[in-house]
């Protein structure tokens, strides 16, 4: 926050995607913090080294990390940036946190225990998503940052009554929290960038019944296909 309130300097990365101050620091000091509390656990960071599948195959368990999503939104100073942790096991999200600094909002999710929100200083909340009800009218959420013709392709076959634009993994929270339907993302992501949100989503069903998810951990190629949720 210290980054975000001065003055943002502002590099590239070899993908052309925006780089901070505020990645870097945010990634030291999630990672330190993770070995002091799980030695034992690898982490996989965006701003990390990125082993390749070889060494990757052999974790069962590891942590998966984005220090600071949303970075396009950090730089325009609107508040929607995250920093997003996720713990992976055996291919699937088990446990993930999802924190807003410039809104002190914060979700978290663990596998069979729900999904929860905590605002500042308040108790957290439990959150619920929204079944489907028949043919009424969708909320939508969708990315601020990454418009496509196939996202408008898409919404022309379903009944859309409001879209939401956000930035970051907030959709996924939204989504998770029952104040939107769907999340389409049918542009590239990263495992890192999906990970503590898809577990958000995945254990806010009610009756501790897990949302279906199509997002997969660990592979070969750390990029995720298009994807749907809440249909």
């Amino acid at each position: 926050m210290e980054h975000y309130r001065g003055d943002i300097a502002v590099t590239a990365k070899p993908d052309q995607s925006p780089l901070t101050l505020a990645d870097a620091a945010a990634h030291e000091t999630i990672v330190r913090g993770l070995a002091e509390i799980d030695p034992d656990t690898p982490v996989l960071s965006e701003e990390g080294r990125l082993p390749d599948y070889e060494e990757r195959r052999r974790w069962s368990r590891y942590w998966l990390v984005d220090p600071l999503d949303g970075t396009k939104e950090f730089i325009g100073r609107n508040g929607e940036f995250t920093v997003n942790v996720a713990l992976v096991e055996a291919g699937r999200p088990t446990m993930g946190v999802v924190f807003a600094p410039a809104s002190e909002l914060l979700y978290h999710g663990l596998e069979g225990l729900g999904s929860w929100r905590q605002a500042g200083r308040e108790p957290a909340t439990r959150v619920f998503s929204r079944a489907r009800r028949g043919d009424e009218a969708l909320t939508v959420v969708e990315s601020r940052s990454h418009p496509s013709a196939e996202l408008e392709d898409l919404l022309k076959t379903l009944r859309v009554g409001r879209r939401i634009q956000l930035g970051s993994s907030l959709k996924f929270c939204w989504l998770a929290d029952g104040r939107a339907d769907v999340y389409p993302r049918l542009g590239p992501t990263m495992e890192w960038d999906v990970a503590a949100g898809d577990c958000i989503y995945r254990n806010s069903g009610r009756g501790g019944r897990p949302r279906p998810s199509p997002l997969t951990y660990n592979k070969p190629d750390l990029r995720n296909p298009s994807f749907v949720l809440g249909l």
